[in-house]
């Protein structure tokens, strides 16, 4: 198995020994966190708006021009490099590798994304306070 499997299974074991208290539960979390890297793994990036907090979509809009311009990249491999679980539980950052390939030119891009994540009380759920990846800045 290669080094980041055993790291990745790693950290998920780290999350369900210590991750039981605090807002929502560790299986909520991974869930929500497996739906997210699913939907870009299949570049479904218009679904990937109903994870992001409406606060920050308000500070934020996703125009339909950035959404047509994902459409241009098919991703090729999504990778988590790194969590930094917040002390009391209701955050989380990742830091993640995202590869894609453009469709137009077949060039490929490798792209290093932030993810934040939070617990949303009032939602009852784990919401994305960052934005889409950016395959252009890379």
């Amino acid at each position: 198995m290669p080094i980041n499997s055993w790291l990745t299974a790693l950290t998920l074991v780290i999350f369900l020994l210590t991750g039981c208290g605090g807002p929502g539960n560790v299986r909520e979390r991974q869930e929500t966190l497996d739906a997210w890297e699913n939907r870009v793994r299949w570049s479904a990036y218009e679904t990937l708006i109903d994870f992001i907090h409406p606060e920050w979509l308000e500070e934020n809009p996703i125009t339909s021009l950035e959404l047509e311009r994902l459409n241009q990249f098919r991703v090729t491999e999504y990778r988590v490099r790194a969590i930094m679980m917040h002390p009391d539980g209701d955050s989380l950052a990742r830091r993640v590798q995202i590869r894609v390939i453009n469709i137009h030119d077949q060039r490929e891009r490798i792209i290093d994304h932030q993810e934040s994540w939070r617990y949303d009380e009032g939602m009852k759920r784990w919401m994305l306070h960052s934005g889409l990846p950016d395959p252009r800045r890379y």
